[in-house]
């Protein structure tokens, strides 16, 4: 026998009624086609339907489409089949069993990563996640147990968090201890930060953490390690702007590159110093070559302009004065 039974719309648009058979014969599985796994028909597992208390569930009837057997169901239908489905399965213990649950709970992943990947850097791929919080998810459901009475999504939630988390740690290369007083320097900056209205000192962010200025600084060493960043990313001008962008290495400053502004100034000072000279008198001018040009000591100087090691000191320190004061001559104009 048979009742007209209110059932939600698949577009959204309010409720339609079905036509729903008596729960003797309610067909009972996964919500949709697509979470039936290969190898399966309908409620079939390997060639066998599945069984409720000794009476065969039927499966979708030959040449009706899958979807519209599948719209037919209501949320009782798809809650008995699943709670059919587990006792079916802790009866069992078959893997085809275990993986059309796997499919049904499979969302749960998803949420799971979505809100674990919130919290983590740029580079770090949901789909990694997911991919390790699959394996929680079949991990929960072989070690569930349904007769204790509980809620299989919220154990199975904490068994795919564990195993995004557990997955995580072992890629990373920072010690857990140095990640736990990174936390903890995080929070004691908060602290100070609202409490004094202004950034901390080293020596009042140790008074808040309990430890001497010499173990901050040590810490602070530690805590570098824990600040890395991938020199692929785009930086934030790129982003901004909604072109291309940069990557961050294309930004990073080479040391052995030439200053254009320490040239230019080099060259401008070297200009200034050329014009000082040629004012000077010829002795002075040739003094002050010989010295700083090629290198001459002063008796040597002397020897060539036939004078003694004192004259030749006596002019340099001439020339020199003369030239100061040219230089800032011009520097004052």
């Amino acid at each position: 026998m048979t009742e007209r039974t209110p059932a939600p719309d698949v577009a959204g648009g309010g409720s339609r009624t079905a036509t729903v058979a008596s729960p003797s014969a309610a067909h009972v599985g996964t919500s949709s086609a697509a979470r039936t796994p290969a190898g399966t028909n309908g409620h079939h597992v390997d060639g066998e339907p599945l069984r409720t208390n000794g009476h065969a569930i039927p499966a979708v009837a030959p040449g009706r489409p899958a979807h519209a057997a599948s719209e037919s169901r209501t949320a009782d239908d798809v809650e008995a089949g699943i709670i059919a489905l587990w006792h079916t399965y802790g009866e069992s213990r078959r893997q085809a069993l275990r993986d059309r649950l796997v499919l049904h709970y499979a969302p749960l992943v998803k949420y799971v990563a979505g809100r674990v990947g919130t919290g983590l850097p740029a580079h770090v791929d949901v789909a990694d996640l997911i991919q390790s919080g699959i394996f929680g998810l079949v991990d929960a459901i072989e070690k569930f147990e349904p007769e204790r009475g509980l809620k299989f999504e919220t154990y199975a939630m904490q068994r795919i968090r564990g195993a995004i988390l557990d997955d995580l740690r072992s890629q990373d290369w920072v010690p857990r201890s140095v990640r736990s007083r990174a936390r903890d320097v995080e929070r004691a900056l908060e602290r100070l930060g609202g409490r004094l209205q202004r950034t901390p000192t080293d020596r009042e962010l140790a008074a808040e953490l309990k430890i001497g200025l010499g173990e901050l600084r040590e810490l602070y060493a530690q805590l570098q390690l824990t600040s890395v960043v991938a020199l692929d990313e785009l930086i934030a001008a790129g982003r901004n702007t909604g072109g291309a962008g940069s990557s961050l290495a294309e930004s990073l400053p080479d040391e052995g590159a030439e200053d254009p502004i320490a040239t230019l100034v080099d060259q401008d000072s070297r200009r200034q110093l050329a014009d000082a000279i040629a004012q000077l008198a010829e002795r002075d001018r040739v003094v002050v070559t010989l010295y700083y040009f090629e290198n001459l000591t002063l008796a040597e100087i002397g020897k060539v302009l036939g004078v003694t090691e004192s004259r030749v000191c006596q002019l340099h320190t001439r020339a020199v004065l003369r030239l100061r004061t040219k230089l800032n001559e011009q520097l004052d104009a």
